[in-house]
């Protein structure tokens, strides 16, 4: 009977940084939606000044504002609307006030169909499969005027390709064996159908070894495990496989760092994202040389240097390994009664 209800039910699929999903709405307000953060999933070992939180905020908000359209509603969006953030820190405060008011001349979104397709996908790409110019082109046209810069490389410039790989699996190596980073990951990790059934959130894990080795209490989530530990070198190994069979790599560059550039950097990955998927596209965040905390310095200055965006001016609010790839299943979510505001 509420329309918000079915528009959130397509918000709550957008994708999250480690899955946290830690967005909260308040239905309070006819026509209106209220979204705030839930401060208890953060990630302030990876992710400490929670760029990628906001990132993963505007996300929600992209995919609810198209199945508003879908609905024939026009969304007035205000971010932060009883004040931003600081550079360094949440609080209770809104993210944004969403009003939604009927409009018969509201135009759908073609992208709206590749919502429930999208899949955030780590499996191993078709390296000798090139992204197809149609899929990038699309894949621009979905954030024109969205005011950053979008880039890509693929085969045709092998040298840069390696460059990118090799940025990624360093940053990949230092978060696995950083012991408070690698814990965060395992404090959300859910190993097998019944751990992932039981909380539809976080990182899922369904390889046949490590269930095994974890139900016979090999694996060990309690500690960090050592650099040259098995949990740390088939990791390493197996993202080097990955990033081996990667075709192409995009960024997304902005002037600013602000909260309300990333939240509206998050907007524009999320249609970066569903036009790939419209394309029969798949895509993995590579968030790791991205982060902010000092064990990441020299990857963080390094993609820098190479996707030409020097700090304090640009700031790479996206990076992604892109290619072809078998279909996923869907990361599990947690229910919209889960996100809504108690009262």
């Amino acid at each position: 009977a509420d329309v918000r209800r079915w528009i959130l039910g397509y918000a709550i699929l957008a994708p999250h940084s480690h899955n946290l999903q830690s967005w909260v709405v308040d239905l309070n307000v006819p026509e209106q939606i209220l979204l705030r953060c839930d401060l208890n999933r953060l990630l302030p070992q990876t992710d400490p000044l929670s760029r990628q939180i906001m990132m993963s905020h505007g996300t929600f908000l992209e995919l609810l504002d198209i199945a508003a359209r879908e609905r024939g509603l026009r969304t007035e969006t205000t971010l932060f609307p009883e004040g931003e953030f600081g550079p360094d820190k949440l609080d209770q405060r809104p993210v944004a006030r969403v009003r939604l008011t009927a409009d018969p001349t509201v135009s759908k979104d073609p992208l709206f169909a590749a919502i429930l397709k999208r899949r955030t996908n780590r499996s191993a790409y078709d390296v000798s499969r090139p992204v197809s110019a149609a899929a990038w082109h699309g894949m621009a046209e979905a954030i024109e005027g969205h005011g950053l810069r979008f880039g890509f490389v693929g085969a045709e410039q092998p040298e840069m390709l390696r460059k990118h790989r090799e940025v990624a699996a360093e940053a990949w190596r230092i978060e696995l064996v950083t012991p408070r980073t690698i814990m965060e990951s395992y404090n959300v990790m859910r190993v097998g159908s019944a751990e992932i059934a039981k909380h539809r959130d976080g990182l899922s894990l369904t390889d046949p070894v490590v269930v095994w080795l974890d139900r016979f209490g090999l694996f060990d989530r309690t500690k960090a495990p050592g650099p040259d530990a098995y949990a740390t070198t088939s990791q390493i190994e197996d993202f080097s496989k990955k990033l081996d069979s990667t075709p192409a790599f995009l960024w997304m560059v902005t002037d600013a760092n602000d909260r309300v550039t990333q939240v509206n950097a998050g907007r524009a990955y999320a249609r970066i994202q569903l036009a790939a998927t419209a394309h029969g596209v798949a895509m993995q965040p590579l968030s790791q040389a991205l982060q902010e905390y000092p064990e990441q310095a020299k990857p963080y200055a390094d993609i820098r240097r190479l996707l030409s965006a020097p700090q304090p001016a640009q700031t790479i609010q996206m990076w992604a390994r892109v290619g072809y790839a078998p279909a996923v299943q869907p990361a599990p979510r947690r229910g919209l009664a889960a996100h809504l505001a108690r009262t």
